[in-house]
């Protein structure tokens, strides 16, 4: 009986801490030339967030409320971005828009 007990509330903080997760937000945004990004981070204090950009396309999630410095990665001979005081609210996406990569 002890053994049941202690599966059922461990179960309840797991589905506890999937639902406080649901509340962060994201962030996304359009890298052109399309097949140039490679990886985006998403750097809060020591928390770091990352994510791949496939054709083109990004998006981070799971981030915290809060403001973000978020870093680009670009293929040789393109330059790195950084995009600084990206604000992030919860449960909503925060839209970098398009981010053009140059060499």
């Amino acid at each position: 009986m002890k053994k049941i007990s202690v599966s059922i509330v461990a179960l309840a903080m797991i589905g506890i801490s999937a639902f406080k997760a649901a509340d962060n937000g994201s962030i996304s945004g359009k890298v052109t030339p399309a097949d140039v990004g490679s990886q985006v981070w998403a750097f809060q204090g020591s928390d770091t967030l990352k994510s791949p950009i496939t054709d083109g396309v990004f998006t981070i999630k799971g981030a915290k409320a809060g403001s973000y410095t978020v870093v680009i990665g670009a293929k040789s001979p393109f330059k790195d971005v950084t995009v600084t005081n990206v604000k992030v609210e919860n449960d909503k996406t925060t839209d970098l828009g398009e981010i053009k990569l140059t060499e």
